[in-house]
């Protein structure tokens, strides 16, 4: 080792640009520290999202964490093109290669009660035929009907003790004011509840899986035929429309009273051809 002869001598800037320069480093130097908290936190499995579903655990009275979730939506207009969404959960991230969309086959009509036993019914009688694991909690959109429905065929296949929960809006669909039902029971969180925000991250990723779904199914159905689509719109009042505007596409373009003005064509019909096409 070389001894260095001369004494090592550090200054610190007061003022001007060396000072500004130093903040500036130190500015750095923050930055790179959190990046690299970022990068760590991810390796660990410990994250902040698995330390909120050991919260969303104990706050639920779980007996196990919720690693794997599931959460179901129902989406149609005036039960025309009827799909249910499930998004799937594990380790608090969206799986979305183990997403699922059902087209509703055994409902007539907009029953939001019945499409969800047929939804719930065909998810898990499939996944216990191929001995897949079984989520550690379901999550519903909507209220008590919803959760009943579901929970009915549950019981069904025995899984008495697979954990659910409904998620209501509330009266006035605000953010932060939905009712939660679980076990026979309804309860709120605070509004700056972490599990929360966490629960309507879950029902909005279904609602919009589920949307998007309903609409693209919705756009296919309407290229074969627009009225044929619409419940009460028989052949006579078909033709009469079509004879009025010339087109489906006038139609749709068409003002409520412009529709109820078409012979033959009385207001509860002509309300359900505009509601379809301005839902």
């Amino acid at each position: 080792l070389i001894a260095l002869e001369t004494a090592i001598n550090f200054h610190i800037p007061q003022r001007g640009d060396k000072k500004a320069l130093l903040l500036l480093s130190k500015k750095n130097a923050l930055a790179k520290k959190i990046e690299f908290l970022k990068t760590e936190s991810i390796k660990n499995p410990e994250t902040p999202t698995l330390k909120l579903l050991e919260i969303f655990k104990k706050d639920l009275r779980l007996n196990q964490r919720p690693v794997h979730m599931e959460c179901f939506d129902n989406s149609n207009i005036q039960g025309n093109f009827p799909v249910a969404a499930c998004v799937v959960f594990k380790n608090g991230k969206p799986s979305k290669k183990d997403y699922r969309l059902f087209n509703i086959k055994t409902v007539e009509g907009p029953d939001d009660f019945a499409s969800m036993e047929e939804v719930i019914f065909r998810r898990y009688q499939r996944l216990i035929q191929e001995e897949k694991s079984l989520p550690q909690l379901i999550v519903v959109d909507g209220g008590k009907g919803q959760y009943s429905s579901a929970k009915e065929v549950l019981n069904e296949f025995g899984l008495y003790d697979l954990p659910m929960i409904a998620i209501a809006k509330g009266k006035m669909r605000n953010s932060g004011d939905e009712t939660f039902f679980y076990n026979g029971k309804s309860f709120k969180f605070e509004k700056n509840d972490p599990t929360l925000f966490f629960m309507q991250r879950l029902r909005d990723e279904a609602h919009r899986f589920a949307i998007t779904s309903h609409r693209a199914k919705r756009a296919k159905g309407i290229k074969k035929s627009l009225l044929d689509q619409i419940n009460g719109i028989g052949a006579i009042r078909k033709r009469a429309l079509l004879n009025h505007f010339g087109s489906a596409k006038a139609i749709e373009s068409a003002s409520l009273d412009e529709i109820k003005s078409v012979e033959g064509v009385e207001e509860k019909v002509a309300k359900k051809v505009y509601n379809y096409f301005h839902e």
